[in-house]
């Protein structure tokens, strides 16, 4: 259920213009901790947080979270390449295809991209194979 106030779904980080209002209420309005923790819906630890990032940093950016850098997003262009050529194909023709070209992504890895540069793939039906008739006498 979204908030009324914040638009924001309960569990779901806070974006930085909720972030600047709630430091703006407390550093411009005078408007205590809890109070504005209250007011807009967020955990105290939250507003405590954002106030120390904003006097130390002068700004509520999140941090780079850590992680391994993407192997696939510097092969971006490689990809869009790809499928400039062929837009019709399936991630395993595309795997395929990037394979050829020395460059080597799991399905999973290539449909996330897809999806994550909105280019994502839907499922596509099976190809229908002939089956050999069913032998008489035999369910």
């Amino acid at each position: 259920m979204a908030n009324e106030l914040t638009g924001r779904r309960r569990g779901k980080p806070a974006g930085e213009e909720l972030r600047r209002r709630v430091v703006a209420a407390v550093l411009e309005k005078g408007m205590s901790r809890n109070a504005a923790a209250q007011h807009f819906e967020v955990s105290d630890t939250s507003v405590a947080r954002w106030i120390r990032r904003y006097r130390q940093h002068g700004h509520l950016r999140e941090a780079p979270r850590p992680g391994r850098p993407s192997r696939i997003e510097p092969e971006r262009e490689r990809i869009f390449a790809v499928l400039e050529r062929r837009p019709d194909l399936s991630i395993r023709a595309l795997q395929g295809a990037l394979a050829a070209r020395g460059l080597v992504l799991g399905t999973g890895s290539l449909q996330r991209f897809l999806v994550r540069h909105g280019v994502g793939r839907g499922r596509r039906p099976a190809r229908h194979r002939k089956r050999a008739p069913k032998a008489a006498g035999r369910s």
